[in-house]
């Protein structure tokens, strides 16, 4: 046994198919009488991604996975978890470049999404990329040109504080 070879065999049955990040599981749409897909990164009790499967040719049974069906759906699935991730990151963090004194300043919002007591950094940064000030900040706070300008203005004094 090499060390590329993994300890546990992988699965190609007509109905899972297995390689070492994902696994396809055909299953019966609850919805209808057909079939669907699941697509299950490694490690996740949760599908990726869920979508219809074809019937056989007995049009009561699922047509079989085969090779070239997984790799479509891996390609398929990766792509879904790899656009889901930006999408949250785009959420997550937010930047609006705005006028200071001297220079221009971005100024970035990064949301941390705690369960118990989420909040966000509002940080700012001169046109080098140096940290002028960070603060923390309520995780609704609206990042937009006004508040940013707002804030840049009053000397990154703490958003509602008073301090101008």
């Amino acid at each position: 046994m090499t060390d590329d070879t993994p300890d546990t065999p992988l699965l190609q049955e007509p109905r899972l198919w297995q390689d070492e990040q994902w696994t396809a599981q055909v299953i019966k749409n609850e919805d209808d009488d057909g079939w669907a897909v699941a697509m299950f990164k490694a490690g996740a009790s949760e599908p990726a991604l869920v979508g219809p499967w074809t019937m056989g040719r007995d049009k009561k049974n699922p047509k079989p996975l085969d090779g070239n069906a997984f790799i479509t759906l891996v390609k398929t699935a990766s792509e879904f978890v790899r656009r889901s991730e930006q999408q949250l990151h785009a959420q997550l963090n937010q930047s609006v470049t705005v006028n200071g004194q001297d220079s221009r300043v971005t100024v970035l919002l990064r949301i941390v999404p705690d369960e118990d007591n989420p909040y966000a950094l509002l940080s700012a940064q001169d046109e080098g990329g140096d940290e002028l000030a960070e603060i923390k900040v309520d995780a609704g706070f609206k990042l937009n040109r006004q508040t940013a300008q707002a804030w840049v203005y009053a000397d990154f004094a703490k958003p509602g504080s008073g301090r101008r």
